[in-house]
């Protein structure tokens, strides 16, 4: 079924936004009536269907049209709904999942590129080594990054340069794998499905390297994950997905924290279970 709803939905394109998609009244569930309010909804092309393909996870719940999996989603609702109106921001996406629909999409609101370290796994339209960025200062007005970092080895390098490329007032969205409580790198040799190697599994003290590197830095979660952290709400079994929950609850700092999505709204756009979804807000004084 999904390899058949796949290429049938992709011919129909992604969806123009009826007026700025940042805006959270557009969406297409907010002015849906009856059976519809069920539906799931993907803010990457207004997608509404009863379910995402696969399962419930940061790596999976695909959409069946333009397939974004529920972190790509989870990184463009914590652009689009904290940096307000950036119309013709000059805007890098490092390693991008999403093909020439999507990428055709965002350069209808931004001046939208696409990097690559190697141009191999994820075609960029230009090649950037995150340690040497080969870019003037104070280039680029907001860098969205996923999953990407925990495959450099020189974090602290890698930092400063995306600090010196941001124009003041501009910001980054740094989402990686939030796996453990605590930094580590690992003891045996790791890598991710595009056959890159991982350097570090990064924890909460992630925030402490962001905010050396000179950024103002909040993490953000959903609502539900927020109260979990906070004690709010039981602690979720993670039934083995390889989420260290314990150390994750062991060592956060909760006023780091900023709910960017309510209950109503994780589950309509896949962001379950919880715990799978942070992304750092990094901003450039």
């Amino acid at each position: 079924m999904k390899d058949l709803a796949r290429p049938l939905a992709r011919k129909v394109g992604l969806a123009a936004p009826a007026e700025g998609w940042w805006q959270e009244a557009s969406p297409v569930w907010k002015r849906a009536k009856g059976p519809e309010l069920r539906d799931r909804w993907c803010n990457v092309c207004r997608w509404t269907g009863s379910a995402f393909l696969g399962t419930a996870h940061t790596e999976s719940a695909e959409c069946p049209q333009c397939g974004s999996i529920a972190r790509d989603r989870f990184l463009l609702w914590c652009f689009t709904h904290r940096a307000g109106k950036m119309r013709g921001a000059r805007v890098i996406e490092t390693s991008p999942r999403l093909g020439g629909e999507y990428r055709t999409y965002m350069q209808r609101w931004f001046s939208y590129r696409t990097s690559d370290f190697d141009l191999s796994a994820h075609r960029g339209d230009i090649q950037l080594d995150l340690q040497d960025i080969d870019l003037p200062d104070a280039s680029v007005d907001v860098i969205l990054t996923p999953h990407v970092l925990e495959h450099v080895p020189d974090t602290e390098r890698a930092l400063a340069e995306l600090f010196r490329v941001i124009a003041p007032d501009g910001r980054m969205y740094l989402q990686i794998p939030l796996v453990y409580g605590v930094t580590a790198a690992p003891t045996t040799p790791e890598f991710h499905a595009d056959n890159t190697p991982v350097f570090w599994n990064f924890g909460w003290d992630l925030t402490d390297l962001v905010r050396a590197a000179g950024f103002t830095t909040t993490v953000l979660v959903t609502n539900e994950y927020d109260q979990v952290l906070r004690g709010e709400l039981d602690a979720p079994d993670p039934h083995g997905d390889g989420f260290h929950v314990d150390t994750l609850l062991e060592h956060v700092h909760v006023a780091d924290l900023t709910p960017i999505a309510d209950d109503e709204q994780s589950r309509r756009m896949g962001f379950e279970p919880c715990y799978h979804f942070a992304t750092w807000e990094c901003l450039r004084p």
